[in-house]
This record gives C-alpha cells, structure tokens and sequence, in this order.
C-alpha cells in the first residue's frame, strides 16, 4: 500500500493554542462551576478493588449533566496522574472526515481550566514512524471527544503532564497499536484515555442488552465481537485491546449506565461506560 505523509505539508504545521470549542455547552465554561462539578462526579465514584496500577481508562464523552457520573468512575482509577505522564488521548472524529488516525499538532489545548501542554516531540515520531498516523490539525478544532476528557484529567493531574490527541477515523486497530506499544514500554508513566458512547439512540432495555453484550466482549478481549458491536469509540477501543492484549493489561467494569439513568429520558437512550485497565 502507498503511504502519503502530510506531515511536511501547511496543515501539518505547529499551531500555538486549540481552542476549546464545547465549553459552555457540553461542559461549564465557568472554572468554579467546572471544578465543582468534577470533583462531585470524582468523589461519588466507588470503585472496586483494582490490583495492580491502572495504565489505561476508557471514558465516556457526551455532556456532563448526562456522561460526567460514569466518567468520574474513570477519572478517579486513573487519578493521580504521575508527573510529566504523557496520555494517548484517543477518540473518535464526529465533524472532520479523517481516514485513518488524526494527530493533533498543537502546543497546548485550551479548556476553562487553563492550558493542557500536548507533547510535540512524540506527535512528530508518530507522525514520521507510522503509515496509520498523520497529522491533520482541521479534525481537532470543533471536535468534542477529546476536549471533554481534558478538565477531568487537569482534576486528577499532581502536576505538569502532557497528552498525544488522536483522533479515529477508519484505521487498522492493529497499525495503530503496534505504533503506540514501543513509547508505552519506553515510558512507564505513560497511559491511555480511549473516549467512546457505547449504542445510540435505542429504547433503554435495548440499549441495555447491547450495551452489556458488547462490554462482556471487551472485558473477555473478543475482538472479533467489539468489531461488529456499536460504540462510536469501537475502532479507539479496539486499539487499546491490541496494546493491553500484548503488554498483559486486564480490564475491569468501573461503571455502566445511560441517559436514561442519568437524564431521565428513556425512550431514546446513549449508552456510557467506565472501565480499567490494570498492569499486575
């Protein structure tokens, strides 16, 4: 297969700041309410005893009022960041076509809460090393997926830490992990965020039902079965299954719910997740 690297061309150049671009709708824009808000989801979570240090979370990304108390579930495995940690940030792309996996070429993101420094040097490697990621920063500027981890992660970080904000189009999972698993061994403070709703759009007991088949399917590492499963994450999923099947990572269930647990609504229902994943 030909391979195009658009990192030599002017979309790929460094931009300074990514703005915020959902604050205030599906988060609060105000520093104080934000804050107040995710520490309420983060010491509402009750986790199960987890053996081993969590290296990977998937999280959820709708709004606060419907998604935040499934990813506070997340947020609070995954917390404290250890300082100077670089987080793969990794979510699918809802408004900017990308055909395989999005880097985000910035040198910060920006959310209510200050600035989140994005680690240029590895998004550079990425970008150069591997035929599945290039950088393309139009995908970023109006996307929710990634942002909406970001205030939660500055909640949970002890100091200074980076990420590496990766969008998914239609990649090969398996390209996309065999890229990221030699900076994970190289890096023992590395983690991963994977940003991903679970069904959309179903009656409440058949968002259920396929909710829990498909997270059955990622805590016994059926591929195969997360393949043809719906979550807009599924193929971001899927790359954090390859890189924990290889590293030895074991997933936990933190949390399942959906909106209409937490909205009330459930005619129509998204379904949200919190799970784990452990290094022994």
């Amino acid at each position: 297969m030909s391979w195009f690297n658009p990192y030599h061309v002017p979309s790929a150049s460094l931009q300074s700041v990514r703005r915020a671009a959902v604050a205030g709708a599906f988060y609060p824009a105000q520093p104080a309410r934000l804050q107040a808000m995710i520490t309420q989801f983060l010491e509402n979570a009750t986790l199960p005893r987890l053996r081993g240090r969590v290296r990977a979370v998937i999280a959820p990304h709708a709004g606060y009022i419907y998604s935040g108390s499934i990813a506070g579930y997340s947020f609070r495995a995954l917390a404290p960041l250890p300082q100077d940690a670089t987080v793969f940030l990794m979510g699918p792309a809802h408004y900017v076509p990308v055909s395989e996996v999005s880097l985000g070429y910035f040198r910060s993101m920006e959310t209510p809460l200050g600035l989140v420094q994005v680690n240029e040097a590895m998004v550079q490697q990425l970008a150069e090393e591997s035929p599945c990621l290039t950088i393309q920063n139009d995908a970023h500027i109006p996307e929710h997926s990634l942002e909406v981890e970001l205030p939660f992660l500055q909640m949970i970080a002890s100091d200074r830490f980076q990420v590496v904000p990766m969008l998914f189009g239609r990649p090969n999972a398996e390209c996309v992990a065999e890229s990221i698993i030699p900076k994970i061994i190289n890096d023992p403070k590395a983690q991963i965020v994977v940003s991903s709703d679970l069904s959309h759009y179903h009656p409440y007991a058949t968002a259920r039902r396929l909710d829990m088949a498909f997270i059955d399917a990622v805590l016994q590492g059926d591929v195969a079965a997360v393949a043809r499963g719906e979550a807009c994450g599924r193929l971001p999923i899927l790359t954090l299954m390859y890189i924990a099947d290889a590293l030895g990572w074991s997933p936990h269930l933190l949390d399942y719910r959906n909106s209409g647990d937490t909205a009330g609504d459930k005619r129509q229902v998204v379904g949200y997740t919190a799970i784990a994943y452990t290094e022994e």
